[in-house]
């Protein structure tokens, strides 16, 4: 796909300096780009790499004054890098979104309906009563099952499992392998030792903008739902239990587990490999360092680090006497021998 210079500077609000004419076809860094790319320019430390690279436009700021002759054509923008990942967001709408039709073998059980701009890639499966807004794209051997209902703009990649029942809004995305609406972890034990399977009856809804990473497993509920709000993001191998519920433009790492009724708060930060407990609260603005195990409520604003985790100063203090553990073992060994040579000169 091909641009002018002048049509990506309409999308991102700049001023050209150059062949507002010239052709460009690719997105790279700007240290590796070639001919027909754009890159961009935010780091004063790349700064040398203008003056020598390929690449035919780049995006640089405003306030920019080159001190050496440059080839490339430039887009004079107020902030460079947020420039760049518009572009990166506006490129991918037009790339993700191409794809329209319906491959075969494709099956769409009764009842099913779906949009206008719809992309069904082979071997995927659409079960019955399922409700599918305009222009969604399913990507090769995606199962929707029976009863889902997915809104306007939404990007299934190959092998997402969508189980029965689960409810999905506009602009999300769900990677490779992903896995919404699974059973909660639900067994009651028994007095012989063994363990009796709970039903889980409920379902996921995952709102507005929402990103979920690939092999990312979100468990129904066991009676209502597990509830992921809007513009959450799912890392990769994020495991989300039963009944949990994430609030709005939280964002979390890989690798990190989220047990059963926990409830997350708003604009909340988890690292990788976190641990969460079930049925506590996390409140909004919370920070989680990675590795860090959560065992009890967190109050609005906190940074937690440590497993189990507490309060970052807390835990800066005590790591700070952590360090120095071997030394001070050192010392107490070495007076409680000077105690014990005082004791046999008597």
């Amino acid at each position: 796909m091909e641009f002018t210079v002048n049509q990506i500077s309409a999308i991102i609000g700049g001023v050209v300096e150059g062949d507002g004419q010239q052709k460009v076809s690719k997105i790279n860094s700007i240290e590796d780009a070639n001919e027909g790319a754009i890159s961009f320019l935010s780091n004063p430390k790349y700064e040398s790499f203008i003056y020598s690279t390929k690449a035919s436009a780049v995006i640089v700021s405003k306030d920019f004054t080159p001190t050496k002759s440059i080839n490339a054509t430039l887009i004079k923008v107020d902030d460079p890098y947020l420039s760049f990942t518009t572009l990166l967001e506006e490129y991918e709408k037009i790339t993700s979104f191409m794809k329209e039709g319906i491959e075969q073998p494709v099956f769409i059980g009764e009842n099913s309906s779906y949009g206008e701009k719809v992309y069904l890639g082979a071997f995927s499966y659409i079960g019955k009563n399922v409700k599918i807004g305009s222009n969604v794209k399913i990507h090769p051997q995606v199962h929707i099952g029976d009863n889902t209902t997915i809104g306007d703009n939404c990007i299934f990649h190959a092998g997402v499992k969508i189980y029965a029942g689960t409810k999905i809004g506009s602009h999300c995305t769900i990677h490779s392998g992903a896995v919404i609406g699974s059973d909660g972890f639900g067994f009651a034990p028994q007095k012989d030792g063994s363990y009796k399977k709970i039903p889980q009856l409920g379902n996921v809804i995952l709102e507005d903008h929402v990103d979920i990473g690939a092999n990312t497993t979100i468990d129904c509920a066991t009676f209502e739902s597990t509830v992921i709000k809007k513009g959450v993001k799912l890392d990769n191998l994020v495991m989300v239990a039963h009944n949990v519920e994430i609030d709005e433009n939280t964002v979390v790492a890989a690798q990190t587990g989220i047990s059963g009724s926990t409830k997350v708060g708003k604009q909340v930060i988890i690292a990788g490999q976190v641990g969460v407990v079930g049925h506590i609260k996390i409140g909004d603005g919370v920070i989680i360092a990675a590795k860090a195990g959560i065992s009890k409520d967190v109050p609005n604003g906190e940074t937690m680090f440590g497993a189990p985790a507490f309060e970052k100063g807390a835990y800066m203090r005590s790591y700070t006497v952590f360090r120095k553990l071997p030394d001070m073992m050192k010392r107490i060994q070495e007076l409680e021998q000077k105690i014990l040579n005082l004791s046999s000169t008597k």
